[in-house]
């Protein structure tokens, strides 16, 4: 079940360059909320009108609230930045499918690339088993110690300033790992990538897509992506990324 409320804004801090941190405090959210979905967030301009999709990094049931991990990336998430305690936010999640929970799998890779990093924090916790998290960043690192909390952290970064240079997959090769699931989010490149590793290599991959997005709940079609099977929706071969997803098995998108 989704909810729509002006959420309170607990706290946010910078964590790197143009990299925020966001608690808001929503009772109802926090509940129903699962590692893997987002929230679509509302700006305060009347001529911004369409929410901001932010995946979910952190989920505390117990303090009803959810924490978010965002790049300013234009105008909109440039609003957020500016967010102070005590303000309130228009808010509306849980929204999407969130990343499926295999209690018999006994390791696991959480690959995650820029962007796509905050929500293996949430996941990570879920999890049980062996939980091996592969981070990828440009150069500058942020939530390692969220991270290193929730399982064993290897990370790579492209220009050698830490870890191995490289990718997440220069990781695996480099480190010599194995995992029964692999479990990814970031760049469309980076999902190709592991998509055609995991497939190689015969292991079941769930992908959660990075799209651009209107309405947020699956009404305007405007964040599709190309899928192996038939829509029963557009009856093309299409999923809806907000809808269907963002959470998709790779087996069942084109990259």
């Amino acid at each position: 079940m989704k909810y729509e409320e002006f959420a309170e804004v607990v706290q946010q801090e910078r964590i790197a360059s143009d990299i925020y941190s966001l608690w808001i405090r929503t009772e109802r959210i926090a509940e129903e909320a699962k590692a893997g979905q987002f929230l679509s967030l509302y700006t305060g301009e009347e001529s911004r009108m369409l929410p901001r999709p932010i995946s979910i990094c952190q989920i505390d049931r117990t303090g009803g609230r959810i924490r978010m991990v965002y790049r300013v990336a234009g105008k909109g998430t440039e609003e957020f930045s500016r967010l102070r305690a005590g303000e309130r936010i228009r808010v509306l999640g849980p929204l999407g499918n969130g990343f499926p929970l295999d209690r018999g799998v006994k390791k696991a890779f959480l690959m995650g690339g820029g962007i796509g990093i905050p929500p293996m924090v949430q996941l990570a916790r879920e999890l049980e088993g062996e939980v091996q998290i592969i981070a990828g960043y440009r150069d500058e690192r942020f939530l390692t110690e969220e991270l290193a909390a929730g399982g064993a952290l290897y990370i790579a970064t492209e220009d050698g300033s830490a870890g191995t240079r490289g990718n997440v997959l220069d990781v695996v090769r480099e480190q010599e790992l194995t995992a029964d699931i692999i479990y990814a989010c970031g760049p469309r490149p980076m999902l190709r990538a592991v998509k055609a590793y995991a497939e190689v290599q015969g292991i079941e991959c769930w992908l959660s897509m990075e799209e651009r997005m209107a309405c947020g709940i699956g009404a305007c079609l405007a964040c599709v992506c190309p899928s192996a099977q038939v829509d029963p929706h557009t009856h093309v071969h299409n999923k809806r990324v907000c809808k269907d997803g963002p959470v998709f098995l790779s087996t069942e998108v084109e990259l």
